[in-house]
């Protein structure tokens, strides 16, 4: 069995539903986002800890997607790089 099938078998075997999906989704965009932000501001993890107060370890484990930041780790990490979080509508397609 090659390498890829089984990272589909494991996929599968999550179960993971539609909204499951959406949420991970969004997670990793989110989170995308958020390293796009710092490397056009061109600060470093360090950098960033510094002006925010979240240690660079665990700025650098959001980056790599090792865990799901809180909100409020979020929103602290966004202010100084001159964004905030919103709710906005969803597009319909």
């Amino acid at each position: 069995m090659s390498r890829g099938s089984n990272y589909e078998d494991f996929k599968k075997s999550l179960n993971l539903t539609i909204e499951d999906k959406e949420a991970i989704r969004l997670e990793e965009e989110l989170i995308l986002a958020i390293t796009r932000a710092r490397e056009k501001r061109g600060m470093t993890q360090k950098q960033l800890s510094d002006v925010c107060g979240i240690s660079q370890p665990v700025i650098a484990r959001l980056e790599k997607s090792v865990h799901s930041p809180q909100i409020d780790t979020i929103i602290k990490i966004l202010k100084p790089l001159g964004y905030t979080l919103a709710v906005v509508p969803e597009i319909q397609q």
